[in-house]
């Protein structure tokens, strides 16, 4: 194979003691010569949301250790040691190939990095029609479903078009998180029975799809919680746009939801779960319901970080411990729902067969009813447009109206040549 000149997004880890939000470009080269087993994916496009925000956040904290997946390359003043490469979800090529069973030229989808090229070791009996999987014996098992690398021919749910390969990296990955914590809460019946669900950040992707999730099941017939309603929180710049995704029976404002006659009606039953990992605003939440005898409050959940910022400086990525984990408590005492480990249950109950349609029929419906959420997708192409690009999300965050499409490549017509 010829020598491939590579770049890639990193950044400094905190234990470095170098400013974490200070993106840096590295250039490297692609061995010539691959061990057994291995493959080269040329990175084509992939989304960034908030998700990978915390994925950079919490990239050194022990439970999650998302700098671990993919190495920091080697080069000046640079290494594992001193840098991470956060995880990004997207389509690419494979260029290269040790497996006999995975060709050069495949379409495949997982959970690459932020880069042109990507080096990666192969399991190599872990591999069927539909996916292979990543070789990462330094991680624990529940992280399989990181490891999975979908092959694109055989995937049920792929779609070729350039503007459903750009929804799927945009929503594939914040849909699932929501879509399985919505069937782990329905395990429980909602938690027994919650009349009104309370989603923090309702701006935010991960949010606005489990509200979506919630509706869609409220509305089948004979659903015993068909009158349950779900209540945004969002800020007040954020506030218009929430209200026109009309996925929420009300949307409140941080500054005074705990005034409003809707957060103070008797006799309702509320589940709070908590996607912003603000702890000021989980404190204050608890509060008003522990505060007043007349509510009744059956359970609060941690989903996700939206409130954390590139730079990590949140107390709440500090906060996080393996201890947390081990009795799946989550700061504030809010109980933790982590995919891996609910889907690893649901995989005992239920067949392949029914998940995989379970996922199907899921999927094709939020691929139809998607595109009516006002959310416009922005790409953005080349490694020096990329770099501006995070720093931009550094300098004001990623706005809940648009869907970020990134590619390491100089252009789309570059980036099509490569691929054919």
């Amino acid at each position: 194979m010829e020598v491939l000149a590579n770049v890639t997004l990193c950044h400094p880890r905190p234990s470095s003691g170098q400013d974490t939000s200070q993106a840096i470009l590295v250039n490297s080269q692609v061995p010539r010569n691959l061990s057994a087993n291995c493959v080269v994916v040329r990175v084509d496009r992939f989304g960034y949301s908030a998700n990978n925000v915390t994925y950079q956040a919490l990239g050194e904290i022990p439970h999650f250790r998302y700098f671990d997946f993919h190495a920091a390359p080697e080069s000046e003043g640079v290494s594992p040691k001193t840098h991470g490469v956060s995880p990004v979800w997207g389509f690419g090529t494979i260029i290269a190939s040790t497996h006999a069973a995975i060709r050069v030229g495949e379409r495949v989808y997982g959970y690459f990095a932020a880069t042109r090229y990507l080096v990666l070791p192969i399991s190599p009996t872990d591999i069927s029609k539909y996916a292979f999987f990543v070789s990462r014996p330094h991680l624990p098992a529940d992280r399989r479903p990181y490891n999975q690398v979908t092959r694109c021919s055989s995937d049920a749910l792929y779609d070729p078009s350039p503007e459903v390969e750009d929804l799927t990296m945009l929503y594939r990955p914040l849909f699932w998180t929501s879509f399985w914590c919505e069937d782990w809460i329905n395990s429980s019946q909602y938690r027994g029975g919650a009349t009104r669900v309370l989603i923090s950040s309702a701006s935010a992707k991960t949010a606005f799809c489990l509200a979506y999730l919630i509706r869609k099941r409220n509305a089948t017939p004979g659903n015993t919680n068909s009158t349950m309603q779900v209540v945004g929180l969002t800020s007040k710049k954020n506030l218009d746009f929430t209200k026109r995704l009309r996925l929420y029976d009300h949307v409140l404002v941080y500054e005074d939801f705990d005034t409003t006659s809707i957060m103070n009606a008797p006799s309702q039953k509320w589940l709070y779960i908590d996607v912003a990992g603000n702890e000021a605003l989980n404190g204050k939440i608890i509060n008003h319901f522990t505060s007043n005898a007349k509510l009744n409050l059956v359970g609060s959940i941690a989903l996700g970080l939206t409130n954390l910022s590139p730079s990590s400086g949140s107390p709440s990525a500090s906060n996080w411990s393996t201890n947390d984990f081990s009795s799946h408590r989550a700061p504030s005492t809010l109980e933790q729902f982590f995919m891996p480990e609910w889907l690893a249950v649901r995989k005992k109950q239920l067949s392949v067969t029914e998940i995989t349609q379970l996922q199907k029929d899921a999927w094709f419906a939020l691929m139809r009813d998607c595109r009516t959420w006002n959310v416009t997708l922005c790409r953005v192409y080349g490694a020096n447009s990329v770099k501006s690009a995070y720093d931009e999300v550094v300098r004001s965050g990623i706005p809940p109206d648009q869907g970020f499409i990134w590619s390491m490549w100089e252009d789309e017509r570059e980036n099509e040549r490569a691929r054919l």
